[in-house]
């Protein structure tokens, strides 16, 4: 069996996830008497799994051999307590390592986009907000949830970022910051707290007639941010609390993303009808999964569908910043 990790790293267990100890160690830990330990830190088994003293959820296929987990939404709460910008390393579209704590100890500012995404145009427009704040103090760090990175390749090329762009073909960004839909950004201060959960902020207005999101909304703020320290109302506003569903629909897309690579095409559709039940307002889990497996994210009947549904339903998810 092939076990997806929380970062999307994949890991051979010869015995399946039967063998604790070979399941503890793909996951980071070591199973010792006392407990699952790491470092200096013990999690006592108390006569529970490993997944369930680690607090996690699994999805597996055993027709093909694989199974993902994510954090269950207790232990995705817990993970982000206090407001820390959890750690995010990841690899630009060439495969080479670029991580968003490079900018720890600044005011930065998490863009996050897609190919299947209008917002795909706008990496250029977000060039302009770091040249004009650069100098301010800002650090812009780009990631495209993407399925593949050379679905993201033409866009980074046309729109020429200075900034770090990264990939995220496990979508382990979304997950650690609680981001189900794009164009979406996150700010993070000087202490590494998050100041400004995830909302809607597009890049330029390109596509204003869809976001109905005027860009020069969130432009405004940000600067105000940057250069006065004045956080906008939306920093106040809660992040939406994740359910296990919501959680689960994240190793669901894994096990698919898994399957669709190694040409189980069928079986990753499955897997994906299994993760938009669960999260059905998740776009990255509903429009991106529609262009992980071959069809049309903008015009096909299956988004334009969902779209309708989305639209009717009042827009969920789709929160800008004031």
């Amino acid at each position: 069996m092939i076990l997806i990790d929380v970062d999307g790293r994949e890991h051979p267990l010869p015995a399946g996830l039967d063998d604790e100890a070979a399941l503890a160690e793909a996951l980071g830990w070591t199973l010792k008497p006392e407990g699952l330990c790491r470092d200096e830190t013990c999690v006592p088994l108390l006569g529970r799994s490993v997944l369930d003293a680690l607090g996690l959820l699994v999805v597996t296929d055993d027709e093909w051999g694989v199974a993902a987990v994510a954090p269950s939404a207790e232990a995705h709460h817990r993970e982000i307590a206090g407001g820390k910008a959890p750690r995010l390393d990841l690899q630009d579209v060439d495969g080479n390592p670029v991580s968003f704590d490079d900018f720890s100890g600044q005011k930065r500012v998490l863009v996050t986009w897609a190919s299947w995404c209008g917002c795909r145009h706008e990496l250029a427009g977000w060039q302009q907000l770091q040249d004009e704040l650069a100098g301010s103090g800002l650090r812009l760090f780009s990631v495209a949830l993407d399925h593949d990175p050379e679905d993201a390749r033409p866009w980074i090329e046309a729109g020429r970022p200075s900034y770090p762009v990264a990939v995220d073909t496990a979508h382990v960004t979304a997950e650690k910051y609680g981001i189900t839909n794009v164009p979406s950004v996150v700010w993070v201060d000087e202490d590494d707290t998050i100041v400004k959960p995830p909302t809607i902020a597009p890049g330029d207005d390109q596509f204003l007639e869809f976001t109905r999101i005027e860009s020069e909304r969130h432009h405004e703020a940000l600067r105000r941010w940057v250069r006065e320290g004045v956080l906008p109302d939306s920093a106040t506003r809660e992040a939406s609390g994740r359910t296990d569903a919501e959680q689960q629909a994240l190793a669901e897309r894994r096990v698919a993303a898994h399957l669709q690579r190694i040409g189980a095409t069928d079986a990753a559709r499955h897997h994906l009808a299994a993760a938009q039940e669960l999260a059905p307002w998740d776009w990255t889990v509903r429009r991106g999964g529609i262009a992980m497996t071959g069809g049309d994210p903008f015009l096909g009947e299956e988004f334009t569908s969902f779209w309708e549904e989305w639209d009717a339903s009042g827009r969920p998810g789709y929160t800008p910043t004031t």
